[in-house]
């Protein structure tokens, strides 16, 4: 018996230390490291855009009324009522039936939010999760002005770009009247006021779960990939970032600063290094009482 427990904690001491660094390295490479860009913002992309100058005065610094106060765990407004591409009505809810992530925008903004959608078209290239099965994107346009044209344009736009074979109904393009899509988005604490033909607005996107709380709020107009994947485990899961990021945080720590996930090498390091010890240590115990048992007999 004592040879069997011998055999078993040198497997265990040769293979453990192995299998975590493995699991951590592979980590790693699915989740790109901050900073690295996952998609050149030229070529394809350039195509998006409507304008090819961007007007920095539309999107500065908000004043009070504008902006974005987060409102984590909270319920949608899921009976508001919207306009799809083809021109019916839709009921929000019956949209958001499994994760999604969602984008307040108007489809003749002339820079940030064809950026925005233009992001996410290249990051759900590189998402592990299969679009329409696994999640859904919305753009809801505040433009109370814009029409289900306006959608199907920027439906043909930017599907085009999420790569060959993106399921169409996975990505809807929705348009409203100003008090619907005023209320659905004051929900998310996403706060907008119209200039003239454009918007103040902040530029922000957020993954809710199948039963429309709101999980994460996503900043930029460049989403990585490993954040919306994670977020979307999330919503999954149903948990506004709590338990999934208890996992995450195993291997990740998030960067508030730059709203993203880093690798944490010394974290890692530590928790091998702590293993093999104790896998080693637990080898010393076993041949120690092995020994001892020899020596009585």
């Amino acid at each position: 018996m004592g040879h069997v427990m011998r055999i078993l904690a040198l497997l265990l001491f040769r293979l453990l230390a192995p299998l975590l660094l493995s699991a951590c390295f592979a980590a790693s490479f699915a989740f790109a490291a901050p900073g690295m860009p996952e998609h050149d913002d030229t070529g394809e992309h350039a195509a998006a855009m409507s304008t090819g100058a961007e007007n920095p005065h539309l999107h500065q610094a908000p004043p009070a009324e504008i902006g974005l106060d987060p409102k984590l765990g909270d319920t949608l407004l899921l009976d508001l009522t919207l306009i799809d591409e083809e021109g019916k009505p839709v009921r929000l809810g019956d949209l958001i039936d499994r994760p999604t992530l969602i984008l307040p925008v108007y489809y003749s903004c002339p820079n940030v939010c064809n950026f925005l959608q233009a992001g996410v078209a290249g990051a759900v290239r590189d998402l592990g999760r299969t679009a329409g099965e696994h999640y859904r994107i919305l753009s809801i346009s505040f433009d109370e002005t814009e029409l289900p044209a306006d959608a199907r344009k920027a439906r043909q736009i930017y599907t085009s770009l999420a790569g060959h074979g993106f399921p169409p109904d996975a990505w809807r393009f929705l348009t409203g009247d100003g008090e619907s899509t005023r209320q659905l988005f004051a929900a998310a604490g996403y706060y907008y006021q119209r200039q003239g033909e454009d918007f103040l607005h902040p530029v922000v996107s957020f993954v809710v779960s199948a039963e429309g709380r709101i999980i994460r709020y996503l900043h930029g107009t460049r989403p990585l990939a490993k954040d919306l994947t994670l977020a979307l485990y999330e919503a999954e899961a149903g948990q506004v970032g709590a338990t999934i990021r208890k996992v995450v945080q195993f291997c990740f720590t998030y960067d508030a600063e730059n709203n993203t996930y880093v690798l944490n090498l010394l974290r890692i390091s530590a928790t091998v290094i702590l293993a093999c010890m104790g896998v080693f240590l637990l080898f010393l115990l076993l041949t120690g009482k092995k020994k001892k048992k020899d020596d009585i007999l």
